[in-house]
């Protein structure tokens, strides 16, 4: 598990972090997201100790980074936007290598390169030169060093970027796979990429937390609002009228037909509000039947740009709305 308490740094007059705050539970790939210059890669590099903050704390299984910092890099398996890697060796020769210096012991050096070689599929690519191989397989290779001494906790910065449709897809599946045995925080601009992975998704701006939620909810929580799709069979006008007179209804529009006996309607609630048995109930009052309900939400693209520009916090929001 890692917690991240009170985190701020500031670089002279400018804070590139203000009193960050999150948790990321053991066993769970959480997605970390931001526009460029939000604090994304500041809040990674204090994680992984390759920078300290001005005050707050970061503690990995327990272990806080700055007081036990050699105990918590041998936690971390980390995986820079830019792997650390060398054309000229051979993969073999590179995660020999990566073992050495991540102090694993003689005895155990073979094993867990193999063991790292069969998780990434790079068994048959060893004896390769790392210049020959297609980004994919050296971005494969990056994350097999990142495997070595078994650290519970992995972090990737851009790990898909630069790969083919195919790469990425092979590249998702790696990390999902790994997201069994490790916590895994995931840096990335995809979006559709933190959806198709993420357990949690946090976004930051201007060096704050703006949202921390679960990915199936994230929607719901910046934008507070329910949205349904029904397919209804009836005249539209007065299903329109009648579901407008619906209590908790905020706003309905109507999509036009899609065949001959229904039409499709869009319906919001208002906050906090779960319309869809209400909606049920009268329209089969009226004899309007449904053949089809289905809830949504604002796609991650939407998410990302409400969260950062929102000057308030979701999770400050959300409090408020509840009282």
């Amino acid at each position: 598990m890692i917690e991240v308490k009170n985190l701020t740094k500031r670089y002279g007059t400018n804070t590139a972090l203000n009193n960050v705050s999150f948790t990321v539970e053991e066993g769970t790939i959480v997605g970390f997201l931001g526009p460029n210059g939000a604090g994304k890669s500041t809040t990674m590099n204090i994680i992984t100790g390759y920078l300290s903050a001005t005050s707050g704390s970061v503690t990995v299984q327990g272990k806080n980074t700055l007081e036990n910092p050699n105990e918590v890099k041998k936690l971390i398996g980390y995986l820079p936007e830019q792997p650390p890697l060398y054309p000229e060796m051979t993969v073999q020769e590179y995660l020999d290598f990566a073992a050495e210096l991540k102090g694993v012991k003689k005895a155990q050096r073979r094993e867990q390169v193999q063991q790292a070689a069969r998780r990434t599929g790079l068994d048959q690519v060893m004896p390769r030169l790392i210049r020959s191989l297609s980004k994919g397989y050296r971005q494969r290779v990056g994350i097999a060093q990142a495997l070595i001494g078994n650290p519970s906790v992995l972090i990737f910065d851009e790990p898909t970027v630069g790969l083919d449709p195919k790469q990425i897809v092979e590249v998702r599946n790696l990390i999902r796979s790994l997201g069994k045995k490790h916590t895994v925080i995931l840096s990335t601009h995809i979006l559709s990429e933190v959806q198709a992975v993420c357990d949690r998704i946090i976004i930051i701006s201007k060096g704050t937390i703006v949202a921390n939620e679960k990915t199936e909810e994230i929607s719901k929580a910046v934008t507070n609002v329910s949205k349904l799709t029904a397919k209804i069979c009836g005249p539209e006008k007065e299903i329109l009228s009648a579901i407008r007179s619906l209590a908790g209804v905020s706003s309905v529009s109507c999509l036009g037909k899609k065949d001959l006996d229904s039409s499709t309607f869009v319906v919001e609630s208002q906050p906090g509000i779960d319309l869809r048995k209400p909606l049920f109930n009268l329209m089969a009052a009226n004899h309007y039947p449904i053949i089809g309900l289905e809830a949504q939400g604002l796609n991650l693209e939407d998410v990302f740009i409400t969260a950062v520009e929102e000057e308030e916090p979701v999770s400050k929001k959300s409090r408020k709305r509840g009282r």
